[in-house]
């Protein structure tokens, strides 16, 4: 067996009181983890060793999980024997590279969930240039935003988004109402390469040519900010959006269909790796998790 599909220790041991406690509560408790952690950690040792352990939602096991408990059981005694045997090894290292607004709007936010699931990851986090395909060389794991087409490498569709247009709550009272299209002609739009206004302007049948003149950002989360602050109007996609939308500072501009309906972005984010990469069960493990967040 490759050492690099053997599942980790805390997997085992997650598994085998899980088996015995037949309750995720109970086996969190016993472990000292989250009873997330023990649900993520069941799944990853599912998905290395590719086969189902529980049958039904009282944790029954199936056949193959109790074959499976027989030999966990056999091989955790035996560590038991040998203590120096079953130290805990080093932490694993794993390598991120995200994109600026990405990061801070969809995984921060929920990484303290993966990091108690995987205390034995250690996650170093980096920076990616959208569009312009800038990483990082030695990451593990990348996400870009594009449109899909990573040549050497391996990748998934992680997320799609829609786009709207949304402004300061101060700015829509300012300038507003807005009940058209028509109503953006002679407004300050904020501008980015990541997200043209040209899609939207399609969308709602604006021959209008791509904004020229405005401040422009190579970042959607710098975009929101200076929309936040009254600059003007940004094309944002909900989903990277979602910080300012829910805490007040970005509203949509009307309650007219032209405003409360979205337009697909044309692009969409990715993860990718390296043939070979997901072999390493860290990766498995964040990439499984990441796409749980998203779905």
């Amino acid at each position: 067996m490759s050492t690099a599909r053997i599942p980790p220790i805390q997997c085992l041991l997650t598994f085998e009181a899980l088996a015995r406690l037949r309750s995720v509560t109970q086996a969190s408790e016993e472990l000292c983890v989250t009873p997330s952690a023990v649900s993520h950690r069941v799944r990853q040792l599912e998905q290395i060793i590719g086969t189902k352990l529980f049958g039904r939602a009282d944790f029954s096991l199936t056949t193959e999980g109790s074959e499976y408990l027989a030999h966990v059981r056999e091989g955790l005694a035996t560590l038991q024997k040998f203590p120096s045997a079953s130290a805990v090894p080093g932490k694993r290292k794993l390598r991120l590279a995200l994109t600026p607004t990405f990061a801070r709007s969809v995984v921060i936010p929920r990484l303290r969930e993966f990091t108690e699931a995987y205390p034995e990851i250690d996650l170093t986090m980096q920076v990616t240039i959208p569009l312009l395909d800038v990483v990082a060389e030695d990451a593990d794991l990348t996400v870009r935003f594009g449109a899909g087409r990573y040549a050497d490498l391996e990748y998934i569709c992680l997320t799609k988004d829609v786009v709207t247009p949304m402004a300061s709550p101060a700015f829509v009272r300012e300038h507003g109402p807005f009940e058209t299209a028509q109503d953006l002609a002679n407004q300050p739009l904020l501008r980015s390469p990541l997200e043209p206004w040209r899609t939207w302007f399609a969308a709602h049948r604006l021959d209008w040519p791509e904004p020229v003149d405005g401040s422009q950002f190579n970042d959607i989360g710098l975009m929101c900010d200076a929309a936040a602050a009254g600059m003007g109007i940004a094309p944002v996609r909900l989903k990277l959006g979602a910080p300012w939308l829910e805490n007040g500072s970005l509203v949509r501009l009307g309650s007219s269909e032209v405003f409360t309906s979205n337009v697909p972005s044309p692009h969409a984010h990715y993860l990718c790796w390296r043939t070979g990469m997901m072999d390493r069960w860290e990766c498995a493990a964040f990439a499984e998790w990441l796409k749980q967040v998203l779905a």
